[in-house]
């Protein structure tokens, strides 16, 4: 029994008609014939009665024309959900950023919901060393990473250039100041993130290289509360440039290079090599290179 059969037996069963249900599927009438016949030879029961002449059911055909009716409309409704999904008028994207990252999916997450408002997007907090491996065991479909990655199961396409800044409150004294020296930062009281990076790391050494006293006296657990923190003037803190770029550009950060810390990063977007993206995740991807800032 396959669903062509079954297609055969309900326009048969609706227009009471081996010919004209031949007609309405452009098929002869000794194929369609042949297909009711077939069907009742896998079944081993009679489907029509066939000393009727307007195609009366058999019971066993009427109870299978309600199963059919219902399988039909079940594959119309899955090519209707397929068509969906390549239109774009359904679907989801899955992603994987971490909590530096994923400022830089705000303006393309804002921008993709203006062309394709059904298509759900979640984005998971991932830990970068891990992203990878997400993509890779299709946990996610893209990642969003501040390095390449070296696993060769990934491609990466360059999205954005993000860089290291020192941010202060507007009535800092450094505010409105283009750049600092490393020299100037001995007295300030830093407020950084508690969790390791190469970043951090860097500016250790780098203030260490000047024989720059580092004030680290305050450590929080995210940048949200580090940049709130700022704000207050309680201290200054090294961020990348894009996880502050909206206070930065209403005036409640201000923003100054630190002339020896010149730390710039590309941010990349990471996908399965060799596999089909589904058809939302390709139109984000296609999005991202038409948005990014890295020629």
């Amino acid at each position: 029994m396959d669903i062509n059969q079954l297609e055969v037996l309900v326009t048969v069963a609706r227009e009471k008609s081996f010919s004209r249900a031949a007609e309405m599927l452009n098929r002869t009438q000794p194929a369609v014939s042949q297909a009711i016949s077939r069907l009742e030879l896998d079944l081993g029961e009679k489907l029509f009665d066939r000393s009727s002449k307007d195609g009366t059911l058999t019971p066993a055909g009427e109870v299978l024309l309600d199963y059919a009716k219902q399988m039909l409309n079940l594959r119309r409704s899955a090519e209707t959900a397929l068509r969906e999904l390549a239109d774009l008028h359904r679907g989801k994207v899955t992603i994987s950023a971490n909590e530096h990252t994923v400022f830089y999916l705000l303006p393309l997450i804002a921008e993709f919901r203006k062309r394709h408002p059904l298509v759900k997007i979640e984005v998971s907090r991932g830990v970068a060393s891990r992203i990878p491996s997400e993509v890779t065991s299709r946990e996610v479909e893209l990642g969003v990473l501040s390095f390449k990655p070296s696993d060769t199961a990934v491609k990466s396409i360059p999205v954005l250039k993000d860089e290291l800044v020192l941010i202060c409150a507007p009535s800092h004294p450094f505010a409105g100041r283009k750049s600092v020296r490393v020299s100037e930062l001995g007295d300030e009281t830093f407020i950084a993130h508690n969790a390791r990076s190469p970043y951090r790391e860097s500016v250790i050494e780098t203030f260490a290289s000047h024989k720059t006293r580092l004030r680290i006296s305050i450590e929080l657990p995210s940048l949200e509360a580090i940049k709130r923190l700022v704000e207050t003037g309680i201290g200054v803190a090294l961020v990348p440039k894009l996880s502050a770029l909206a206070e930065i550009n209403d005036g409640r950060l201000s923003a100054v290079s630190v002339t020896e810390m010149k730390l710039q990063r590309s941010l990349h977007i990471v996908y399965r090599r060799n596999s089909a993206l589904s058809h939302a995740a390709q139109a984000f991807l296609e999005l991202a290179k038409e948005m990014a800032d890295i020629k």
